[in-house]
């Protein structure tokens, strides 16, 4: 049938298929981003049927074919059942999901890239952090360690460390003094207000060691400044948009 894979994962995608398989794509730990298909997973008897299910955290028996993987065995790990039951904390895992798909290494170890979504995912679950809070530190670390890191060091022109009044420029990925703004003539569209404390958690965020990621507190308006300027610079970077991130908006529209 081909070559034997053995490697834990998680299901960041998946459809139906005829009456009774799914076609999934898993984020593993070893191969990266795989597209897998899991004959008869519908079925009630089937051995793999939980396993396979989106956002199920599980041990991967697969097999290499010329075209795809075909999954073999899935004993789940973790189900994340808290965040299923809430249609907020769902809609924001699958955005998580589809930023993983888009950028996570196709055929290659992709140990940061679980283990930044899983622990987001966990966070998320236990409700003990903010989700804008989870949600922007997920965005700006993804994109750290998908290699577009943004120059948070100091002024891009003049080299000020912190001031008031700093930009973030999203489409360059730099940020500005209030001086050297207005001296290049920074129009508002084109920059996102930066306060102290949302420059120094998109910093830590981006810098800061993986186990300390998520560890930070923020007063809500310094939150939301943070989470602007993390999505914006995202989708300016990306240079696209998300359909779960729209319908992640949507959920908020009335409020």
């Amino acid at each position: 049938m081909g070559t034997q894979a053995v490697t834990d994962g998680l299901v960041i995608r998946d459809y139906n298929v005829g009456e009774a398989d799914r076609f999934l794509t898993l984020l593993t730990r070893k191969y990266g981003a795989i597209r897998a298909s899991a004959r008869g997973a519908r079925r009630i008897k089937s051995g793999v049927s939980t396993g396979t299910q989106l956002l199920c955290h599980a041990d991967f028996t697969l097999f290499k074919g010329r075209e795809k993987y075909i999954i073999d065995e899935a004993t789940p790990l973790t189900l994340f059942m808290g965040i299923r039951a809430e249609l907020e904390k769902l809609a924001l895992a699958q955005y998580f999901c589809e930023l993983e798909d888009f950028l996570a290494p196709k055929e290659e170890e992709a140990e940061l890239f679980l283990r930044l979504i899983l622990n987001a995912l966990a966070l998320l679950e236990a409700g003990k952090h903010p989700s804008m809070q989870i949600k922007a530190a997920f965005e700006m670390r993804l994109l750290a360690i998908s290699g577009y890191m943004p120059d948070l060091v100091a002024c891009a022109g003049c080299g000020t460390y912190e001031a008031d009044g700093m930009v973030l420029l999203p489409r360059s990925g730099v940020f500005l003094c209030a001086s050297c703004a207005a001296r290049e003539q920074v129009s508002p569209g084109e920059c996102t207000a930066l306060s102290r404390g949302a420059l120094a958690a998109l910093r830590h965020t981006a810098y800061a060691d993986f186990a300390r990621l998520f560890s930070f507190s923020l007063p809500e308006q310094t939150l939301k400044s943070f989470a602007a300027a993390s999505e914006q610079y995202l989708l300016a970077t990306l240079e696209r948009s998300f359909q779960t991130l729209e319908f992640y908006h949507s959920l908020f529209v009335d409020r």
